[in-house]
């Protein structure tokens, strides 16, 4: 396969790429309502108050992806990846360093990706072409 072809996004891999995602947007969802939950100790108390913030961040950033995925046609995906944890806080900061380091590698992809495919990705299917002033445009 040429690195022409690996790198051409269809609207269908696109979908299934925001799909995965969407997926680790609930895994940190549940990850931070937990771990703000059980982290232990006086070290501890501001890091579990800030993951409670982080929690309600990345349900907004979940219904920015399931907003792309229904936009671009796809049905958004409803489960999360696995969800780590453990009874030592330092895990579970660790756990949740590994979960950002992937995520942010996912988005610099993508991001790459559509930027040189946007042309084709940005036509609208048409079942949408009416939801596009409700949804807003992709981008």
């Amino acid at each position: 396969m040429s690195s022409k072809e690996e790198k051409k996004v269809t609207r269908k891999s696109l979908i299934a790429a925001l799909n995965g995602d969407l997926e680790r947007e609930y895994q940190a969802i549940i990850s931070y309502v937990n771990y703000s939950q059980v982290l232990k100790g006086a070290a501890y108390m501001s890091i579990a108050g800030e993951l409670a913030i982080h929690a309600k961040e990345e349900l907004d950033h979940a219904l920015q992806i399931s907003n792309h995925v229904d936009y671009l046609g796809g049905m958004p995906s409803v489960k999360p990846k696995e969800v780590k944890t453990s009874e030592k806080a330092e895990d579970m900061l660790r756990f949740d360093l590994e979960n950002e380091r992937e995520t942010i590698s996912q988005y610099r992809r993508r991001v790459n990706r559509i930027a040189t495919n946007r042309e084709s990705l940005l036509r609208t299917p048409k079942r949408n072409r009416l939801g596009v002033i409700a949804h807003g445009s992709f981008g």
